[in-house]
């Protein structure tokens, strides 16, 4: 028997094909990127009782919300064709710096990789609220494309970084809202995800709840995601 490491409100969805984990910030997806011991897909793998499943995407290790795997190898070939034709709808919440435009297209190539070449990558935003303490503002974003952090870098092209972001960041800014806010993260979250179930041909749509580390921060900046909102 597996002990297992996640919360039960981590596991947004379970079917025989399919599990949907609310990824926590910090955590690797797997141990591919580095060694960590504890990375989502062995958290997800021991809650259920020891058996494979198969990551089908990625996020970054700041980045928490909703992660899909698989459970065989016949769904995981199926929802990795999905993600590749761009037929997964992504929601990222995103805390920026600034105040962006009320909306917005950004159309700008990205490394597919690290040190790869670039390639094509659109984003849609839009701004859902602007802090009444501080100049930043609270961003969805729904990326057309999958690319290496495409919605970091594209909000830091239209000069409206991340806050957290220590690489596409300000180290001052992200030092400043730690002190005054609590913000000791990447203020960026997979809100929801949405797609034709491989297997049962059904639309599934999921919500990932804001984790109580990004929502404390948000709240004492003035912003409330929808699903938040009183």
């Amino acid at each position: 028997m597996y002990p297992s490491r996640v919360h039960p409100r981590e596991l947004l969805f379970v079917d025989e094909h399919l599990v949907i984990m609310n990824k926590p910030s910090g955590l690797l997806v797997h141990r591919g990127w580095d060694n960590d011991d504890d990375v989502a897909l062995f958290r997800v793998r021991d809650a259920l009782g020891g058996r494979h499943v198969f990551p089908v995407h990625r996020l970054d290790r700041g980045t928490s919300g909703a992660l899909v795997f698989a459970r065989d190898r016949e769904a995981a070939s199926q929802l990795s064709r999905l993600f590749e034709a761009g037929h997964v709808e992504k929601v990222y919440w995103a805390l920026v710096r600034g105040r962006p435009p009320d909306e917005g297209l950004i159309d700008y190539a990205v490394p597919r990789a690290e040190g790869a070449s670039r390639v094509p990558a659109v984003t849609a935003f839009r701004v859902m609220g602007r802090s009444p303490v501080d100049r930043c503002s609270l961003v969805e974003a729904r990326p057309k494309t999958g690319r290496l952090h495409q919605v970091r870098r594209h909000l830091k092209h239209i000069h409206h970084p991340l806050i957290g972001d220590v690489r596409h960041g300000s180290g001052a800014i992200n030092r400043r809202y730690r002190a005054e806010y609590g913000l000791h993260r990447l203020a960026l979250h997979a809100a929801s995800i949405a797609f034709t179930h491989p297997i049962t041909g059904e639309a599934l749509s999921v919500m990932a709840p804001l984790p109580d580390d990004l929502r404390a921060p948000l709240s004492a900046l003035g912003l409330s995601p929808p699903q938040e909102a009183p």
